[in-house]
């Protein structure tokens, strides 16, 4: 018997464009047998995709789109959080 599991993937990009690079990541695999360890951001030296567009390529659905960053004047040089965050889903069969 099989059933369907979601994973989700969060992608930080480096400009707002889908195919612009990331420039960071997590992944939570849903399918994974239980008490097995989850991705960590950091874990790998490179990303799982280039950019949200090689994700959607392999299968990936966009489930949210980040708002853009609005600067205040002589702001806009500040450090904060990655403004260019996507999450993206995919749902996997697993054989129970």
């Amino acid at each position: 018997m099989s059933s369907l599991r979601q994973q989700i993937i969060i992608l930080h990009l480096a400009h707002p464009s889908l195919e612009s690079n990331v420039v960071g990541w997590a992944l939570y695999d849903g399918a994974k047998a239980k008490g097995t360890l989850q991705m960590n951001t950091g874990d790998e030296a490179t990303p799982p995709y280039e950019s949200v567009l090689e994700a959607m390529q392999e299968g990936w659905h966009v489930l949210q789109l980040p708002a853009l960053p609005n600067y205040q004047p002589g702001l806009q040089h500040e450090l904060g959080h990655m403004p260019y965050e996507y999450i993206l889903e995919r749902k996997v069969n697993i054989d129970e």
